[in-house]
């Protein structure tokens, strides 16, 4: 919080109510021998102007660079009311809702925020959030293992195209419970899964996960795709952007039956890259598996009085359910950055959503066509896409994004070391942030970088 107001008098007031003489004495349970009263290696204090210049030479150091890198974490305008608003007390001390009566606006904020998600997705549930899309990822191949009854497998298909952190934090996360990802290839040619390739008699398996838009900005034949899977009784997860969910078709209606799982990250709503987090993943569900769903939902009900009232409706966290009934040991929702992603929706609306992703994914088609016309820049993917795409440079990726960040631009991510055929490619995403001028700045850097006249590197 920027103000704490509490005076000293107003802490020696609070001790009294409880009967305390000092603050010290709240932690007599510690014994002595393990207070350590000395920290050589922690700084002495500083007063509120120290502790603000030093924050702020420490962000200056980011800079403020054009930036068109995506691949997973998106620059997006934030509205200034959405954390004017996250951060008032109110919300920014706001805790687990562990008491009802007393916490009835942050359960009534996660609602809306589940109500949200769930008309997004085209999903019956949600949960009040995760740490990250990767390990929303994680828990739903958890969770599916545990709700697919009509299998016996810990088998789970994961195409290649599904972003490389999701695939190794759910791999770290899942492996000692020996459920095995199985990875299929891409077509080289769209960057997406070709339905045609998927075998005939794959066998047992537990699900498949799709990602829509996939790791290089395609788009996937999701409802083929969901089709098969289930034609092997195999459940679906859906890894999705959501900003992408406003222009593309919901999960929800994949194919005959839709996705079962739905998640990603939701960083895109509300909440800045601030290099690199911290970020919130989102879950949703069909109703029928709303009991294997990690950490919380919340719900609406009516109290003694007829009064309307919100309550933690499933808990399948061990800390409130017996350990070895509990489907995760996810911890505390990201509710901070619920919260700022709950006031943006609600600021943005449907409308505003869609002309965001509308006008991201006009700006990218607005770069292919500039980045083509470069000597020694070719599009790598014939497929559709979102808001990224997947170019090949003539030069050495590293080297030319070293010169472009000498001309303050993120030009993009690096693909090489997640995939070795993709050598000399780079991964390039445009938002609604991007203007006309911010386009044409980074392709003359970019086709400076590839000329004669400032040769990064050999290719």
């Amino acid at each position: 919080m920027p103000y704490i107001p509490h005076t000293k008098n107003d802490v020696a007031e609070m001790l009294q109510s409880i009967g305390v003489n000092d603050i010290d004495a709240l932690f007599d349970e510690i014994p002595a021998d393990l207070i350590q009263s000395d920290l050589p290696k922690t700084p002495g204090r500083a007063s509120e102007m120290q502790v603000s210049q030093i924050l702020s030479r420490r962000a200056s150091q980011d800079g403020t660079p054009l930036c068109f890198a995506g691949a997973g974490a998106y620059e997006h305008h934030i509205p200034a009311a959405v954390w004017q608003i996250a951060t008032r007390g109110e919300f920014y001390s706001a805790y687990t809702p562990y008491q009802a009566e007393a916490s009835q606006g942050t359960l009534q904020l996660i609602y809306e925020y589940q109500t949200m998600m769930t008309s997004l997705t085209g999903m019956e549930v949600s949960n009040a959030s995760l740490y990250d899309g990767a390990s929303g990822l994680a828990e739903s191949v958890l969770m599916a293992v545990r709700a697919n009854r009509k299998s016996k497998s810990k088998r789970i298909l994961v195409p290649r195209n599904v972003n490389p952190t999701y695939r190794k934090t759910t791999n770290t996360i899942v492996k000692n419970q020996k459920i095995a990802l199985e990875e299929l290839d891409f077509d080289s040619q769209s960057g997406t899964l070709d339905i045609n390739s998927l075998p005939e008699t794959p066998g047992d398996f537990a699900a498949l996960v799709i990602s829509q838009p996939n790791f290089f900005g395609s788009l996937e034949d999701v409802d083929a795709l969901t089709d098969w899977a289930h034609k092997h009784n195999a459940l679906v997860i859906a890894v999705v952007n959501p900003m992408s969910l406003a222009v593309l078709k919901a999960p929800g209606s994949w194919g005959e039956k839709g996705a079962d799982i739905v998640c990603g990250e939701g960083q895109p709503f509300g909440i800045p890259l601030a290099s690199g987090g911290p970020y919130f993943g989102f879950m949703c569900s069909k109703q029928a598996l709303a009991r294997q769903l990690p950490g919380r939902i919340v719900g609406r009900t009516i109290d003694l009085d007829g009064k309307e009232g919100f309550t933690l409706t499933l808990q399948a966290r061990e800390q409130h359910i017996r350990r070895s009934k509990a489907t995760s040991n996810i911890c505390t929702n990201q509710g901070l950055m619920v919260t700022a992603a709950t006031i943006y929706l609600s600021i943005m609306g449907f409308e505003g959503i869609k002309q965001t992703a509308m006008t991201s994914h006009q700006n990218t088609q607005k770069l292919i066509g500039m980045l083509s016309k470069i000597e020694g820049v070719s599009v790598v993917f014939n497929s559709a896409n979102f808001h990224e795409t997947v170019i090949k440079i003539n030069k050495r990726v590293d080297e030319v994004l070293t010169k472009l960040a000498e001309h303050n631009i993120v030009g993009g991510v690096s693909l090489a070391k997640n995939y070795p055929e993709l050598e000399n490619s780079l991964l390039v995403c445009a938002t609604e942030t991007k203007t006309e001028e911010d386009l044409a700045e980074f392709c003359t850097k970019l086709k400076l970088c590839l000329s004669n006249n400032e040769n990064p590197g050999k290719s």
